[in-house]
């Protein structure tokens, strides 16, 4: 018995019911004739059955929510034909539905499987087993047909979301500035294309270019359009001609009244960098600062810190002018995701990899090309942290050479 006990809730299972579950049966027939012999029969197959049984659509219709399984007569005096199939399924799409028909009825069956049945049965042509099969089988395939379903909506949900988050990445405006501006952005959550980081660039008069990256705190979906948000901002403000002096404020009063929390924040470094002097004015706002890269000198720029924005506004945060160099200089700037990464378990000390760290990385940078640094440092960060950063990761290099 136990062994009959155990095949039976693998059954279940298959069936998405819980151990000991009997599969409950709505049998709409008006002739009770052939509802007995369909009670018979189930009972001849000794099957974990529970049959209720209506005459007509109308007491049928209250209970149709309440069961696995309808086994349909297409003949009722209130439904028929295919009319009967379509009132259950409207009523009761997601369970099964399995009809009856008689031998000289038997295209109305066919009809009823490609009107959303999941299979027919010809009265008087099966016995107990074979009815009971064909319920077990209408109700496996209603399931799998609803798995397939909801798949196929969440692949859509998907893509429709992985849309839209790729139209709002940034899409920088290099026009007239002889610079090449390399980048990468890793969102931190699984599976997605946009995180609470968020760089930018507007090129202006050929010469200046104004350069943008931030961290809204967190990386997930609360936090990703609060960085788009911001960065739009900044890119409305800059483009509008607001003084670089108000541009930080700006920027906080639109995460004060965006943010869903009084506890998100966000770090932010600008600068506007003139290229043809090889100079930058440069804010933080609570981010890490850029680093210059000129040769074999890889230094963070020795900018003054600023509060992070959203804890207490309207806290100035004054400019540091950087020289950058002689001609061949490149600055890096990006968020913490790349830094804060710990050491592998097997790494000698343990620690988070830091400013210090990427520095030193990036002397041992050796050959690779401006194009492909952003992307080896992120590779070398997940290298010392033993895996994937759980961070977002955003990485912006501007190259004065020409390396296209």
């Amino acid at each position: 018995m136990a062994e009959v006990g155990t095949t039976v809730d693998l059954r279940n299972r298959r069936l998405g019911l819980s151990a000991g579950e009997r599969i409950r049966v709505l049998l709409i027939e008006d002739d009770p004739g052939d509802a007995f012999l369909v009670q018979e029969l189930l009972a001849e197959a000794d099957a974990p059955f529970d049959v209720q049984v209506a005459q007509t659509m109308r007491e049928a219709r209250p209970l149709l929510r309440e069961v696995h399984c309808v086994l349909l007569d297409l003949g009722l005096p209130d439904a028929s034909g295919l009319d009967g199939l379509r009132q259950v399924l409207q009523d009761a799409g997601r369970v099964a539905v399995c009809v009856l028909t008689g031998l000289e009825d038997e295209h109305l069956g066919t009809a009823a499987v490609a009107e959303g049945a999941q299979d027919y049965l010809v009265k008087g042509t099966v016995d107990g087993t074979g009815l009971s099969r064909a319920v077990r089988y209408a109700v496996e395939r209603k399931r799998a047909d609803e798995q397939a379903r909801l798949l196929r909506e969440s692949e859509l949900r998907q893509a429709e979301s992985a849309r839209l988050e790729r139209g709002l990445l940034p899409k920088p405006i290099m026009a007239g500035v002889e610079a090449d501006l390399w980048s990468i952005y890793r969102p931190g959550r699984d599976r997605g294309l946009l995180g609470g980081d968020f760089f930018d660039a507007i090129g202006a008069d050929g010469t200046h270019l104004h350069l943008l990256i931030g961290d809204v705190c967190g990386h997930g979906v609360d936090e990703a359009p609060l960085g788009v948000a911001l960065r739009v901002a900044w890119r409305a403000l800059v483009l509008a001609g607001v003084p670089e002096d108000h541009i930080l404020d700006s920027l906080e009063q639109v995460l004060v009244s965006e943010r869903r929390s009084d506890e998100l924040f966000a770090t932010v470094a600008v600068a506007t960098v003139n290229l043809a002097e090889g100079t930058a004015r440069i804010r933080l706002a609570g981010h890490p600062p850029p680093i210059v890269i000129a040769g074999d000198r890889v230094e963070p720029c020795a900018v003054r810190p600023g509060l992070v924005l959203g804890v207490m506004p309207g806290v100035p945060r004054p400019a540091t002018e950087i020289r950058l160099g002689d001609p061949g200089w490149q600055l890096l700037l990006y968020t913490d995701g790349l830094i804060e990464g710990g050491a592998a378990p097997d790494a000698p000390g343990g620690e988070r990899l830091g400013i210090e760290g990427i520095v030193e990385v990036l002397r041992d940078r050796g050959g690779a090309l401006p194009r492909d640094l952003p992307a080896w440092l992120a590779a070398q960060a997940e290298g010392h942290n033993g895996g994937p950063l759980s961070d977002d990761i955003a990485v912006l290099l501007l190259d004065p050479r020409s390396t296209a």
